[in-house]
């Protein structure tokens, strides 16, 4: 079975508050068995337009990667996320 991922594009607008959406994110992801894969760290845009926090979580399948999304403690996360980001989250399912 392919893995799935959860894969973020985010620009970062009151690194404080993010702080709280991520002790939380990294609660429920967690809980749900996902991997951090990247997290930040140093980027290069080698084509098109990025942003400047780059997130990827890694699944054992793409059912968990999307249950982990729409999982209570995951939208309870997100509520501290509202209005101090901006970006993209995608499920992906690996190859």
């Amino acid at each position: 079975m392919p893995k799935g991922y959860v894969i973020g594009r985010l620009s970062v607008l009151d690194p404080e508050g993010y702080k709280v959406y991520a002790a939380k994110a990294s609660e429920a992801c967690k809980k749900h068995g996902g991997r951090f894969l990247v997290r930040g760290g140093s980027m290069d845009i080698l084509e098109g337009e990025a942003r400047a926090r780059n997130v990827v979580i890694e699944f054992d399948s793409f059912e968990q990667a999307k249950a982990y999304y729409r999982s209570p403690e995951y939208q309870e996360a997100l509520k501290h996320r509202a209005g101090i980001s901006v970006g993209d989250m995608v499920a992906v399912e690996g190859a």
